[in-house]
C-alpha cells in the first residue's frame, strides 16, 4: 500500500473485479470524455490476469479504505530507442474536486521515479478536460502539444493533449519517504 495524507493507493486484487465492472459500466464514473463501454466481469478478469509487465492498476482509497477510483501506469515504447511510463486515472463523481486525484498522481510519480529507471512520465487527456489539465499542471506536468482528432468517443472525434514530467522536474519525493 502506498500511503498519502488523504488517500492510499493499493494494487488491484481479484476481489476488486466486481467493483471494476461496476465502474467501467457506469457513465458517471468514466465521465464525459470517455464512452462507457459495457464490459463483463469475465472480460475484466481476463485483462487482470493478462496485464502486461510494467503495468499496474491501483485502487485509490480514502483514509477509511473507501474506494474512490483508479490510477494506472503502463509502459509505452517508441521503437527500440525510448520507453516511458504513462498514467491514467478516474474517480467517482462524488470524489472529484477534493484533492484526491492530485494526491494520487503525486504518490504515483513518487512511486514510479523511485522504483523505475525512467526519465519521463506522461499522460494523454482530452484537450477539453479542464479538471485533468489542472491536476496535471499542479503536479508539475508540462503540456507538450495537441494530438488532433485522436480519440472517437461519445459520438465525436476529440483532440488530446500530451503532458509529461521529467525526472529532474519532479526532483524528489513529495509523499513517499
Amino acid at each position: 500500500m502506498l500511503d498519502g495524507k488523504i488517500v492510499n493507493l493499493r494494487i488491484m486484487e481479484k476481489d476488486d473485479i466486481p467493483l471494476m465492472a461496476k465502474w467501467e459500466n457506469d457513465p458517471s464514473f468514466v465521465g464525459e470524455f470517455f464512452t462507457p463501454i459495457q464490459v463483463s466481469k469475465s472480460a475484466i478478469e481476463k485483462g487482470f490476469k493478462e496485464q502486461s509487465p510494467g503495468s499496474a492498476t491501483f485502487i485509490v482509497e480514502d483514509k477509511d479504505s473507501n474506494p474512490l477510483g483508479i490510477i494506472i501506469h503502463f509502459k509505452t515504447k517508441f521503437g527500440n530507442y525510448a520507453s516511458t511510463f504513462e498514467i491514467g486515472y478516474m474517480l467517482e463523481s462524488e470524489a472529484r474536486g477534493k484533492g484526491y486525484c492530485s494526491e494520487a498522481i503525486t504518490i504515483m510519480l513518487d512511486y514510479l521515479f523511485l522504483t523505475k529507471d525512467i526519465q519521463r512520465i506522461q499522460a494523454l487527456i482530452s484537450d477539453e478536460n479542464i479538471a485533468s489539465k489542472r491536476v496535471l499542471q499542479k503536479n508539475g506536468f508540462t503540456k507538450e502539444g495537441v494530438i488532433r482528432k485522436l480519440i472517437f468517443t461519445v459520438g465525436k472525434w476529440w483532440d488530446c493533449s500530451l503532458y509529461s514530467i521529467l525526472r529532474d522536474e519532479w526532483g524528489s519525493p513529495k509523499v513517499i519517504q
